[in-house]
C-alpha cells in the first residue's frame, strides 16, 4: 500500500521536541532541531526559537547547512535578519538550499543589494540556482532597477533550464516592467508556454505603469482567468492614467451580479481617486455606501482614501467626517497630509495650518542642525514651493542656488508657478528657461512664459515661443470642463458646438452678459491672450469650456441645486501649482478646477493630461533651443543678426555657440 504523502497528519511541535525530553547524556541529532526550527518557522514563536538555538550551543552541536538553512529561515520569518546573517556566514560548507534560505530572508526584507551579493558567491562555488533561487533574486534586480544585472540573471535562468518556468518567467516580466523595459517583459510572456494569472497581471501593470491603457485592455480582455489583482489593476491604472470614466465603468461590472469578482477593500481604495478626478461626488457617496455595507470601509487606506475623495469634490465637512471617523492610532502621515491637504485647497490656512512660513524655514534648517536629516532634492522643492506661495521669490531662488545638488523640474516648477502668481516676469524667465532644458517635451512651460508675455503685450515673444513649440513638435491637448449632472458627467471644449443642448447653451450665455452688464459687471479682458479686438476678447471669454459646463448646469437643475465642474488644464506644470495648492485662485490662466457646495466652499481637483513624447531633435534643432534660453530682450536687441545666423547651416552654428 502506497502512502499517501499529502494526507500524512503532520508531527506536532510536543512530537518533535521529544527527544529534547530524554537525558542530558542522551545526544540529539541535528535532524531533530532542523524539524522543530522548520515548525517554529512563520509562527509567533521567536522566544522559543533563541532559547531552542541556545540549548543547541550548549550542547556544543555546530550546525550543519541542512540545519542552518532551517535556523535562518526561522529568524528571518521573525525579521531577526542580523541573527540570520550570522548563522550564514558562520557556516562552513554552505549548500544551495542555505543560499536559497539566505537570498529569501534578504529579498523579502528589502536587502536587495545584499541579495545580489550572496547570488554572486553562489555563483562563483558553481552553484546553480534553481525555482526558489530566481524569483527573490529578479525581485531585488527590480527593487534596485539593475536592468544590466537583470539580464545577466536572465541569461543564467535560460543556461540552466528553467526560464520556461512559470515562477521565473513571471518574475522576469515583472523585472523588466519595472525597470522600464516593455518590450521585453513582451517577448518573455509570449515565449511562455505556460502562463498563469500572475503572469497577465505583471503585463497589465507595467502597461498602465507606462501610460500604455490601450495595450494593457488588449491583456485584461485576453485573459482566460481574471482574479482581483487584475480587475483592481486596471481600474487602478485607469484613475492614475486620468481614465476616470473607464475606472467607473470597469468597477461597476464587478459589481453586477454576473461577476465572478467582488471588489475587495483595494478596489474601493483604488477606484476613489476616479470620483476625486472627475468631481463625482454623487459616484463617491455609492461607492462609500457600497463600502460601508459590506464592511470595506473600515480599512485606514480605504478611510484616506475617502478623506481626499470627499476633498476633491468640495465637500470638506464629509472629508473631515471620514477623518475623524479614523481611529487615531490608525492616522498616519498619509491620512494627515490629505487632511491638511483638503483644509488648505479649501481656503482654510490655519486648520492647515497655512501662511506660517517663518516656522515652516526653521523646520527646514533644524533637518540636519537638530534631527541629523539630510537635506533631499523633494525637501528643497517643498520649501521653495513654500516660499514662492508666500511671494518671497527672491529667497526661494536664493534656496535654489544653494542647494547641493542640481535643482530639478519639480523645483523650477514651483517656482515659475510662483513667478506667474505674483506676475514676477523675471523670475518666470528664469525658471522657464531652465525648464526648457529639463522638460523638453512639457508644453506647459511654454504656455505659462507666454501667457506672460500676452499679459505684458509682449506678442513678439509670444509668437517666437509659439514657433519654438512648433519646431520641437510639442503638442499642446485643449483644457476642457465638466458638470456632473444626476451622476453623469459632461463634457466640454472651449467654443463647444457638439452638444445636443448646444442652441440652449449659447442661448443662455448671450443672454447673461446682459443682464450682469446692467447690475455693474465689466468683464476683464486681459485674460484673453490674444492679439484680438476687445469684442473678439469677450467672446473668447463668453465661449470658455467652464462657462459652458456652467450653462448646462442651469439649464438641466433647478434652482438651489449644488453645481460642480472640472477644469482639465493643459499644463503639466499648470497641473503641479494645482498639486501644490497655489494661491492664485483669481487667475484663470492656472484657475483650479472648481466645485462649489452649499457652504460655498470651493477645491481644487485635478487630472493627469497627456502629452506627446518629445522626437529626437536635430542639431539645428537643438542649435535653436539653445538660442531660446537667452534672453528675449537680448534677442529683441540683437534682432535681425541673430535672425539671419540661425539659417546658417549646423555645423556653423555649432562654432557660434
Amino acid at each position: 500500500m502506497k502512502w499517501d504523502l499529502q494526507s500524512a497528519p503532520k508531527p506536532t511541535i510536543t512530537t518533535l521536541l521529544q527527544p529534547f525530553f530524554k537525558s542530558p547524556q542522551t545526544p540529539i541529532q541535528p535532524s531533530s532541531y532542523a524539524a522543530v526550527f522548520q515548525s517554529f518557522t512563520g509562527k509567533t514563536l521567536f522566544k522559543q526559537g533563541q532559547q531552542l538555538h541556545a540549548h543547541s550551543l550548549l550542547r556544543g552541536l555546530r550546525p550543519t547547512a541542512f540545519l542552518a538553512a532551517k535556523m535562518v529561515a526561522m529568524y528571518a520569518s521573525s525579521g531577526d535578519i542580523p541573527s540570520a546573517t550570522r548563522i550564514f556566514y558562520s557556516t562552513p560548507n554552505p549548500t544551495p538550499l542555505l543560499f536559497n534560505s539566505i537570498i529569501r530572508a534578504f529579498s523579502l526584507y528589502k536587502f536587495s543589494e545584499e541579495t545580489l551579493n550572496v547570488f554572486a558567491q553562489m555563483h562563483s562555488l558553481s552553484f546553480r540556482g534553481d525555482y526558489f533561487t530566481y524569483p527573490f533574486v529578479l525581485k531585488s534586480v527590480a527593487d534596485l532597477y539593475f536592468i544590466h544585472f537583470g539580464r545577466c540573471v536572465h541569461g543564467l535562468s535560460v543556461k540552466d533550464g528553467l526560464v520556461f518556468d512559470v515562477y521565473i518567467g513571471t518574475s522576469l516580466i515583472d523585472m523588466y516592467v519595472k525597470n522600464g523595459e516593455l518590450g521585453d517583459a513582451r517577448r518573455v510572456f509570449d515565449e511562455m508556454p505556460v502562463r498563469d494569472v500572475s503572469s497577465w497581471n505583471a503585463l497589465i501593470s507595467g502597461y498602465m505603469r507606462d501610460g500604455a491603457v490601450g495595450l494593457a485592455k488588449e491583456v485584461f480582455d485576453e485573459m482566460p482567468q481574471k482574479n482581483i489583482v487584475s480587475w483592481t489593476s486596471m481600474i487602478s491604472g485607469y484613475a492614475q492614467n486620468g481614465f476616470a470614466s473607464d475606472a467607473l465603468q470597469l468597477f461597476d461590472e464587478m459589481c453586477t451580479k454576473d461577476s465572478e469578482v467582488k471588489p475587495n477593500w483595494v478596489t474601493i481604495m483604488s477606484v476613489l481617486p476616479a470620483c476625486g478626478i472627475s468631481s463625482a461626488l454623487h459616484r463617491g457617496k455609492k461607492i462609500h455606501n457600497y463600502a460601508r455595507e459590506r464592511g470595506l470601509d473600515s480599512h485606514p487606506s480605504v478611510q484616506t482614501a475617502l478623506v481626499g475623495m470627499y476633498a476633491k469634490c468640495g465637500s470638506l465637512a464629509d472629508a473631515k467626517w471620514c477623518f475623524e471617523r479614523m481611529k487615531p492610532n490608525l492616522r498616519n502621515l498619509v491620512a494627515w497630509n490629505t487632511m491638511i491637504t483638503a483644509y488648505a485647497s479649501h481656503g482654510l490656512g490655519m486648520e492647515a495650518p497655512f501662511g506660517l512660513v517663518d516656522i515652516g524655514l526653521r523646520y527646514f534648517d533644524s533637518m540636519n542642525s537638530i534631527y541629523s536629516v539630510e537635506k533631499k532634492h523633494e525637501h528643497y522643492a517643498c520649501v521653495v514651493d513654500l516660499l514662492g506661495r508666500a511671494g518671497r521669490l527672491v529667497e526661494a531662488y536664493d534656496i535654489i542656488s544653494s542647494m547641493p545638488m542640481h535643482a530639478g523640474a519639480s523645483v523650477w516648477g514651483s517656482l515659475l508657478a510662483a513667478g506667474r502668481c505674483y506676475r514676477n516676469l523675471e523670475i518666470s524667465e528664469l525658471a522657464a528657461r531652465k525648464l526648457f532644458i529639463l522638460e523638453p517635451e512639457n508644453s506647459g512651460n511654454f504656455v505659462i512664459l507666454s501667457n506672460m508675455y500676452a499679459e505684458a503685450g509682449m506678442w513678439e515673444e509670444v509668437n517666437y515661443l509659439r514657433d519654438l513649440l512648433k519646431l520641437q513638435r510639442v503638442k499642446k491637448n485643449p483644457g476642457c470642463s465638466w458638470i456632473e449632472i444626476n451622476g453623469k458627467a459632461h463634457l466640454f471644449l472651449g467654443g463647444d458646438a457638439s452638444h445636443e443642448q448646444t442652441k440652449e447653451i449659447y442661448l443662455l450665455l448671450e443672454e447673461l452678459p446682459e443682464k450682469m452688464k446692467a447690475v455693474g459687471y465689466v468683464p476683464d479682458t486681459s485674460f484673453a491672450l490674444h492679439d484680438v479686438s476687445e469684442e473678439e476678447k469677450e467672446y473668447s471669454l463668453s465661449t470658455h469650456s467652464e462657462k459652458l459646463a456652467i450653462a448646462f448646469g442651469l439649464l438641466n437643475t433647478s434652482p438651489g441645486t449644488v453645481l460642480r465642474t472640472g477644469l482639465v488644464l493643459v499644463a503639466i506644470t499648470v497641473d503641479r501649482c494645482i498639486e501644490n495648492e497655489s494661491p492664485c485662485l483669481h487667475d484663470p490662466i492656472l484657475k483650479y478646477p472648481k466645485c462649489v457646495n452649499k457652504e460655498g466652499e470651493g477645491h481644487a481637483t485635478r487630472t493627469k493630461t497627456q502629452t506627446s513624447r518629445q522626437t529626437a531633435l536635430t542639431d539645428g534643432e537643438i542649435v535653436k533651443l539653445h538660442f531660446s534660453i537667452l534672453s528675449f530682450r537680448l534677442r529683441k536687441k540683437l534682432g535681425a543678426i541673430l535672425e539671419e545666423a540661425m539659417k546658417v547651416h549646423t555645423w556653423t552654428l555649432r562654432l557660434l555657440t
